[in-house]
């Protein structure tokens, strides 16, 4: 993929995501864009920061970790969106600080202790939830988010910033704006019921990014479309 063609996708995409606060009376600045490097390496990594992005989603602890260059720089914010592995969250942490996946309290558990070992402060956590229901993805069940949650809380190295979800792949985006409605819905009901402030969102990828933003998304988790 010519590193030429990123400039046009992302400006695509950011004029895309102000469309689509527009039509929901959102601001720009309520919506921040993850652009998702698994894919591709540090060229087109450099070429995105050029451009200004400055967070950054990988879903591969070690993938993350050959992006030296950017991983460890404090001018760019790493975003963990995949699935973590107990035994790869002291090397995580080497470099991301922010886990958008959380589903597990054994994780928790590693992810508080790891964070006060290596003296990093508060690790931000997103929980995940598979609002759709589908076997194939992980995730809490909106019935027992509530229950996680304040199990969660409990620790003092995290910092809960909100929920995540991945919704079905549709051919018609649109099609996905009842679970994107429904993560937000709980994630409104779980705030008022635990007396917790949940601000945000992350919710949307590339096929469905505009109706997450229009649902709410406060985290948008972009790849394809900034590559093709």
């Amino acid at each position: 993929m010519p590193v030429e063609n990123i400039a046009a996708n992302l400006e695509r995409v950011r004029d895309n995501i102000s469309r689509a606060c527009k039509r929901a009376g959102r601001s720009e600045d309520e919506v921040c864009l993850i652009a998702v490097t698994k894919t591709v390496g540090n060229e087109e990594v450099a070429e995105l920061a050029r451009l200004g992005v400055r967070d950054f989603g990988e879903n591969r602890v070690q993938v993350g970790l050959t992006k030296t260059d950017f991983f460890c720089n404090e001018n760019y914010n790493w975003h963990f969106i995949g699935h973590l592995q107990r035994n790869k969250a002291s090397e995580a942490l080497e470099g991301f600080r922010c886990v958008h996946s959380l589903e597990s309290l054994k994780l928790a558990k590693v992810l508080s202790t790891e964070a006060q070992k290596q003296g990093i402060g508060k690790v931000k956590v997103f929980l995940e939830v598979n609002i759709s229901g589908e076997e194939s993805k992980y995730g809490l069940t909106a019935d027992n988010a509530r229950a996680f949650l304040e199990s969660v809380l409990a620790y003092d190295n995290l910092e809960v910033c909100g929920l995540m979800t991945m919704a079905p792949f549709y051919d018609e985006p649109e099609d996905t704006r009842p679970v994107f409605a429904g993560l937000r819905e709980l994630r409104d009901r779980l705030g008022a019921e635990c007396g917790v402030a949940l601000d945000c969102l992350s919710m949307g990828m590339s096929n469905d990014y505009e109706v997450a933003v229009e649902e709410g998304a406060t985290h948008v988790r972009v790849g394809t479309a900034l590559y093709r």
